[in-house]
């Protein structure tokens, strides 16, 4: 399916750091609570994020991110995700996150 200019535009992908990273032993699927800093305009916004088998706690810790902002908050589990933090799908199913290749400001919309 083609989208036109203006659907792109509609979608609000920001880069975050990810502040701190909590075990989420609750969620279906094995995951972690990222809370991500996208900057003064936006703030820290919660996701769950399935990436256990590739990141650890610490590993993710002061990692920038890309992250859809501007979705509604959806329940997960025992959280309110508040942000879709962004990724490719392995052959094996595991996640690599989607991240600049140098440092950005928290809070820069991608272009």
């Amino acid at each position: 399916m083609k989208i036109t200019w203006q659907d792109f535009e509609r979608v609000d992908i920001r880069i975050g750091t990810i502040i701190k990273t909590e075990n989420f032993p609750e969620a279906r699927n094995p995951a972690y609570i990222l809370h991500v800093d996208f900057g003064s305009e936006i703030g820290v916004k919660k996701s769950s994020a399935q990436i256990t088998s590739l990141y650890t706690k610490e590993q993710l810790e002061n990692r920038q991110v890309m992250g859809v902002v501007n979705f509604h908050p959806k329940q997960v589990g025992q959280i309110m995700s508040e942000c879709l933090v962004l990724g490719f799908y392995n052959r094996d199913k595991s996640v690599v996150l989607a991240v600049p290749d140098m440092p950005v400001e928290n809070g820069t919309r991608l272009l």
